[in-house]
């Protein structure tokens, strides 16, 4: 699929009603594209996590503009499945990402010495 309307459209001969039903859904999916203009902006909401994530931001369920009610999840679960074939965890995306030496650095804290903290003593003390 290559725009959430025909998604949409999709989910039209699934479950009836008009596009307009479900494009709030399908766009928040591919909204991601705002980051990334390719397939890895798949990665911060295709996923099981992301289809109920949907669910907590659209309700859920969805109201037809013909009065059926269908689970949100639903809807979620057809946008992935239509993009990748299956529904992947946040953890199979993760697998996927080649860690950076950047990624794993930290910049040391300037803490106070214990002997303070332990007193109620800030860096100020």
């Amino acid at each position: 699929m290559a725009h959430p309307y025909h998604h949409s459209l999709s989910s039209v001969k699934k479950w009836g009603g008009v596009a307009a039903d479900y494009q709030g859904i399908h766009d928040w999916f591919d909204e991601s594209k705002k980051i990334t203009a390719d397939f890895r902006h798949r990665a911060l909401r295709h996923h099981a996590e992301g289809i109920f994530m949907a669910e907590t931001i659209f309700g859920a369920t969805v109201t037809l503009s013909t009065g059926r009610i269908i689970p949100t999840r639903w809807v979620g679960e057809q946008h992935v499945r239509e993009d990748l074939g299956f529904i992947p965890s946040f953890a199979d995306w993760v697998k996927a990402i080649r860690p950076q030496p950047w990624m794993g650095r930290a910049e040391k804290l300037e803490l106070p010495p214990l002997e303070l903290i332990a007193c109620g003593g800030g860096s100020d003390a």
